[in-house]
Protein backbone atom coordinates (compact mmCIF):
# COMPACT_ATOMS: atom_id res chain seq x y z
CA UNK A 1 0.00 0.00 0.00
CA UNK A 2 1.50 3.10 -0.88
CA UNK A 3 -0.28 4.97 2.03
CA UNK A 4 1.55 3.00 4.77
CA UNK A 5 5.31 3.39 6.01
CA UNK A 6 5.82 0.30 7.36
CA UNK A 7 3.32 -2.68 5.48
CA UNK A 8 5.12 -4.48 3.72
CA UNK A 9 8.68 -3.17 4.63
CA UNK A 10 11.60 -3.40 6.62
CA UNK A 11 10.67 -1.74 10.01
CA UNK A 12 12.09 -1.79 12.94
CA UNK A 13 10.83 -1.03 16.99
CA UNK A 14 10.87 2.40 17.04
CA UNK A 15 12.81 3.84 19.94
CA UNK A 16 10.06 5.38 22.38
CA UNK A 17 6.34 5.62 22.29
CA UNK A 18 6.84 9.06 21.11
CA UNK A 19 9.34 8.78 18.26
CA UNK A 20 6.83 5.84 17.09
CA UNK A 21 4.63 6.40 13.37
CA UNK A 22 1.32 5.39 13.01
CA UNK A 23 -0.04 4.38 9.76
CA UNK A 24 -3.66 5.61 8.88
CA UNK A 25 -4.99 3.81 5.35
CA UNK A 26 -8.33 5.08 4.13
CA UNK A 27 -10.86 2.92 6.02
CA UNK A 28 -12.01 0.12 3.19
CA UNK A 29 -15.96 0.20 4.44
CA UNK A 30 -16.63 4.24 5.05
CA UNK A 31 -20.40 4.97 5.48
CA UNK A 32 -20.75 1.84 7.79
CA UNK A 33 -20.26 1.27 11.54
CA UNK A 34 -18.62 -2.00 12.24
CA UNK A 35 -16.14 -2.29 15.19
CA UNK A 36 -12.45 -3.36 15.22
CA UNK A 37 -10.58 -5.19 17.87
CA UNK A 38 -7.02 -5.30 18.76
CA UNK A 39 -6.10 -7.90 21.84
CA UNK A 40 -2.58 -7.31 22.92
CA UNK A 41 -1.93 -10.05 25.80
CA UNK A 42 1.78 -9.57 26.01
CA UNK A 43 1.93 -5.52 26.78
CA UNK A 44 4.81 -4.45 28.08
CA UNK A 45 6.25 -1.26 30.28
CA UNK A 46 8.30 0.02 33.08
CA UNK A 47 7.33 1.34 36.47
CA UNK A 48 8.28 4.67 36.67
CA UNK A 49 9.17 4.65 40.16
CA UNK A 50 11.51 1.03 40.12
CA UNK A 51 12.07 0.72 36.43
CA UNK A 52 10.50 -3.22 36.68
CA UNK A 53 8.86 -4.34 33.62
CA UNK A 54 4.64 -4.21 34.40
CA UNK A 55 2.45 -6.78 32.21
CA UNK A 56 -0.88 -6.49 30.95
CA UNK A 57 -3.76 -7.49 28.52
CA UNK A 58 -4.74 -4.39 26.46
CA UNK A 59 -8.10 -4.64 24.67
CA UNK A 60 -8.50 -1.59 21.83
CA UNK A 61 -12.18 -1.66 20.45
CA UNK A 62 -12.58 1.01 17.65
CA UNK A 63 -15.62 2.41 14.92
CA UNK A 64 -13.70 3.85 12.13
CA UNK A 65 -14.57 7.33 10.59
CA UNK A 66 -12.41 7.74 7.49
CA UNK A 67 -9.22 6.19 8.23
CA UNK A 68 -7.93 2.78 10.17
CA UNK A 69 -4.94 1.98 11.90
CA UNK A 70 -2.93 -0.34 10.30
CA UNK A 71 -1.78 -3.23 12.07
CA UNK A 72 2.01 -3.72 12.09
CA UNK A 73 2.43 0.05 12.53
CA UNK A 74 0.20 -0.22 15.73
CA UNK A 75 2.54 -3.58 16.86
CA UNK A 76 5.88 -1.56 16.50
CA UNK A 77 4.11 1.22 18.55
CA UNK A 78 3.24 -0.98 21.20
CA UNK A 79 6.38 -2.76 21.37
CA UNK A 80 8.27 0.36 22.04
CA UNK A 81 6.36 0.89 25.41
CA UNK A 82 8.82 -1.78 26.70
CA UNK A 83 11.20 1.09 26.85
CA UNK A 84 8.85 3.62 28.13
CA UNK A 85 8.58 4.08 32.33
CA UNK A 86 4.80 5.16 33.21
CA UNK A 87 1.78 4.60 35.58
CA UNK A 88 -0.61 2.29 34.23
CA UNK A 89 -3.24 4.62 34.19
CA UNK A 90 -1.35 6.98 32.22
CA UNK A 91 0.37 4.46 29.60
CA UNK A 92 -3.46 2.89 28.81
CA UNK A 93 -5.24 6.28 28.64
CA UNK A 94 -2.45 7.78 27.01
CA UNK A 95 -2.40 4.95 24.03
CA UNK A 96 -6.37 5.87 23.59
CA UNK A 97 -5.77 9.21 23.76
CA UNK A 98 -3.20 8.80 20.84
CA UNK A 99 -5.35 6.65 18.47
CA UNK A 100 -8.25 9.30 18.67
CA UNK A 101 -5.99 12.19 18.13
CA UNK A 102 -4.46 11.21 15.08
CA UNK A 103 -6.86 8.40 13.27
CA UNK A 104 -9.97 10.05 14.52
CA UNK A 105 -12.18 7.41 14.58
CA UNK A 106 -16.23 7.33 15.57
CA UNK A 107 -15.26 6.13 18.53
CA UNK A 108 -12.24 4.08 20.70
CA UNK A 109 -12.14 2.32 24.04
CA UNK A 110 -9.19 0.59 25.48
CA UNK A 111 -9.08 -1.48 28.54
CA UNK A 112 -6.21 -2.05 30.27
CA UNK A 113 -5.47 -5.32 32.26
CA UNK A 114 -2.84 -4.94 34.35
CA UNK A 115 -1.27 -8.31 35.86
CA UNK A 116 -0.52 -7.70 39.87
CA UNK A 117 2.39 -5.52 41.60
CA UNK A 118 2.50 -5.57 44.96
CA UNK A 119 -0.30 -7.99 45.33
CA UNK A 120 -2.67 -5.78 43.55
CA UNK A 121 -4.13 -5.91 39.65
CA UNK A 122 -4.77 -2.34 38.19
CA UNK A 123 -7.61 -2.42 35.56
CA UNK A 124 -7.45 0.74 33.27
CA UNK A 125 -10.72 1.74 31.44
CA UNK A 126 -10.97 4.52 28.76
CA UNK A 127 -13.19 5.57 25.97
CA UNK A 128 -13.70 8.77 23.92
CA UNK A 129 -17.15 8.89 24.35
CA UNK A 130 -20.71 7.08 24.12
CA UNK A 131 -20.45 3.98 21.63
CA UNK A 132 -22.18 4.56 18.25
CA UNK A 133 -26.37 3.79 18.66
CA UNK A 134 -26.90 0.05 17.55
CA UNK A 135 -23.17 -0.92 17.45
CA UNK A 136 -22.67 -4.61 18.78
CA UNK A 137 -20.33 -4.35 21.27
CA UNK A 138 -18.89 -7.61 22.79
CA UNK A 139 -17.28 -7.88 26.06
CA UNK A 140 -13.81 -7.32 26.17
CA UNK A 141 -13.68 -10.80 27.42
CA UNK A 142 -10.82 -10.76 29.86
CA UNK A 143 -11.79 -11.64 32.89
CA UNK A 144 -10.92 -10.64 36.48
CA UNK A 145 -7.78 -11.14 37.74
CA UNK A 146 -8.30 -14.44 40.66
CA UNK A 147 -4.36 -15.50 41.03
CA UNK A 148 -4.39 -19.02 42.46
CA UNK A 149 -7.95 -19.05 43.25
Amino acid sequence: MSDTLHLGKASSLPESPEAAVLDFPANPRPGLDYLVRFAVPEFTSLCPVTGAPDFAHLVIDYVPDARIVESKSLKLWLGSFRNHAGFHEDVTVGIGARLVAEMAPKWLRIGGYWYPRGGIPIDVFWQSGPAPAGLWLPDQGVPGYRGRG
